[in-house]
């Protein structure tokens, strides 16, 4: 017996201490049994320092994911199996997700999706209860689906062990441990792995809560920082709206503050502000009918709408993303542009109203010139009106209005509906000046356009108007709508109604370009031009006329053609130059 007890304080193994009990059963069996005992404390202690490390290690882990790592692979450790792994809980989809892994090598496993109910996993998962099998595959105590088994199949996973993770009766996943040949779990391994998961799924909980707190934290931090940045914008814009600015100040504004390109259009597309440099091709405007940031290809669109009205669009370039402090800078931009737009479209109609009733009281004849001229000041500061051109446009109002060219519109004195008719005065030296900036106008929008002048301020203007109307109810009768012109365009016709003619200027507009060529390099083409209308328009007698080779007079009529222009012998153009001839004549 002193033997038995001095082999068991040396911590013997179990064959010596059988050796040394001799014959003598019961004392061999108590002393194993002490043995086992030491053994069993022995790995109890060996478990719970494992335990302590892991919770050490677990309690300096801050990353969601290597806190999970190291669950798995202590998992794996301490029960030594060849796989462990973790399945989390998704309350969106009600299933659990394979979210790490230790040991495993198949793809298919390690994306794995357990059903509530489905499997072993889905057991534990649905009962919140530890199961465990010594041979899965064959174990009918389990729902067995497709995907589980082909995944279990591919891992070649035989044995399985698998506890719940709950923290206060809220469940987080399950924990595995797995062997790919076939092997019992013990009780205690099972108490084991409970104890690794209960420690887990606190750390899971605490790291998560950690986690979200700083990113709370970030969120509120990059929040104020969002809201000092907004409030500077915000601040910005009012200054430009408080001191009169304009659109192009709103754009140069965004485009400082966001470190980007900014593209300012009105309703209908045309572009009314730059800042940056833009790819115009790229530009989206049309794409956005509300007042929230949109992504359009490369773009970022907001429309600029007021009263359910939209009135324009901010196109934004020049960058992959914006923050939501940032897009709540360039919807506010983007209310900003409408008030502006919407004040410059009040404005702009007060002034069409003021100027409207102006040019009513000046064509009538009946006010105050005094009072006209002061009235004029105060409308257009700016805008000489010694010399004026009266351009009167039967048809579309609007339409002529948003066509009109920008050299045009910057020498508008006034303009306004009346007698039906859309008038324009224009601070203009020339009639057929005006004539050819309104062509395109009257062309585009089939709007026939009669310009007469230039006109002194007061009587004379009132008398160019007269003019004009009959100029173009004139131009309706020969069939000549959509056209704008003098009445030295339509020769004889024109001349029709006309208060003072100057005979001299019409002469100059019918046949100036021949006679200047005459004058440059001393030839006679007024000459052959008489010659051919008084041979009857015949080449061959007007050169037996002039004494000259037939040849010589057709190629002078081709120069007259290139001076003229194609149509001069038609007969309402060889009207008028035959009338232009005579008149030049008779002026000697």
């Amino acid at each position: 017996m002193e033997e038995l007890l001095r082999l068991l304080a040396e911590d013997a193994p179990g064959s010596e201490l059988a050796r040394a009990a001799g014959d003598d059963p019961v004392a061999r069996d108590l002393a194993l049994r002490i043995r086992a005992g030491i053994d069993a404390s022995k790995k109890r202690e060996a478990e719970l320092s494992a335990l302590v490390d892991v919770a050490r290690e677990l309690a300096s882990a801050r990353d969601p994911g290597g806190v999970l790592d190291t669950i798995v692979h202590r998992a794996r450790t301490l029960i030594g199996t060849d796989v462990s792994y973790l399945t989390l809980y998704d309350p969106a989809r009600g299933d659990t997700y394979m979210r790490a892994t230790d040991g495993s090598v198949s793809a298919a496993f390690q994306q794995l999706r357990l059903p509530l109910g489905a499997g072993l996993g889905g057991l534990v998962a649905e009962t919140y209860k530890p199961y465990w099998t010594a041979d899965y595959p064959s174990d009918r105590r389990f729902r067995h689906t497709s995907p589980i088994d082909d995944a279990v199949g591919e891992e070649g996973l035989v044995a399985i062990l698998g506890t719940p993770l709950i923290v206060d009766g809220a469940f987080v996943g399950v924990l595995f441990a797995s062997n790919r040949t076939r092997r019992p779990f013990s009780r205690e391994e099972v108490s084991l792995l409970g104890s690794l998961a209960a420690l887990a799924a606190v750390t899971i909980v605490q790291v998560r809560a950690a986690a979200e707190t700083a990113a709370a934290l970030d969120q509120l931090s990059e929040a104020h920082a969002g809201t000092e940045h907004a409030a500077a914008a915000h601040d910005r814009f009012a200054d430009i709206v408080l001191s009169g600015g304009d659109v192009d100040a709103i754009a140069a504004a965004l485009a400082e503050l966001l470190d980007v390109w900014v593209v300012v259009v009105d309703a209908v597309g045309n572009e009314l502000a730059v800042a940056g440099s833009p790819d115009r091709s790229a530009v989206p405007w049309q794409e956005s009918e509300s007042g929230r940031l949109t992504r359009v290809g490369d773009c970022w669109v907001v429309a600029a709408t007021a009263k359910r009205e939209r009135l324009g669009a901010l196109v934004i370039g020049g960058v992959d993303d914006l923050s939501g402090a940032d897009r709540r800078i360039v919807e506010r931009a983007a209310v900003v542009t409408a008030l502006v737009l919407l004040f410059r479209r009040q404005a702009a109609e007060q002034s069409q109203r003021a100027q409207a009733d102006l040019l009513a009281d000046v064509l009538s004849g009946s006010a105050d010139p005094r009072t006209l001229t002061d009235r004029l000041r105060l409308l257009a500061p700016n805008r000489r009106h010694d010399r004026l051109v009266v351009a009167v446009c039967r048809g579309d109002h609007s339409a002529v209005r948003a066509r009109l060219s920008a050299p045009l519109e910057d020498k508008l004195v006034l303009s306004g509906p009346y007698g039906g008719d859309l008038v324009l005065l224009v601070a203009r030296t020339d009639a057929p000046t005006a004539a050819r900036e309104l062509a395109e106008v009257a062309k585009r929008t089939g709007v026939t356009i009669g310009v007469t002048g230039p006109a002194a301020w007061g009587d004379p203007v009132v008398e160019a108007h007269r003019q004009a109307v009959h100029l173009v109810t004139t131009m309706q009768r020969l069939g000549r709508t959509g056209e704008s012109a003098t009445p030295d365009d339509l020769g004889v016709a024109g001349l029709i109604g006309a208060a003072e003619v100057d005979v001299r200027a019409h002469v100059h507009h019918v046949l100036g370009a021949v006679i200047e060529y005459d004058d440059q390099r001393g030839t006679d083409l007024v000459g052959t031009l008489r010659a051919y209308f008084a041979a009857g328009q015949s080449p061959t007698r007007a050169a037996t006329a002039l004494h000259i080779h037939p040849n010589t007079v057709q190629q002078r009529l081709d120069r007259i053609t290139a001076l003229l222009g194609d149509g001069w012998q038609q007969p309402d153009r060889a009207l008028d130059l035959q009338v232009a001839l005579r008149l030049r004549t008779a002026l000697g």
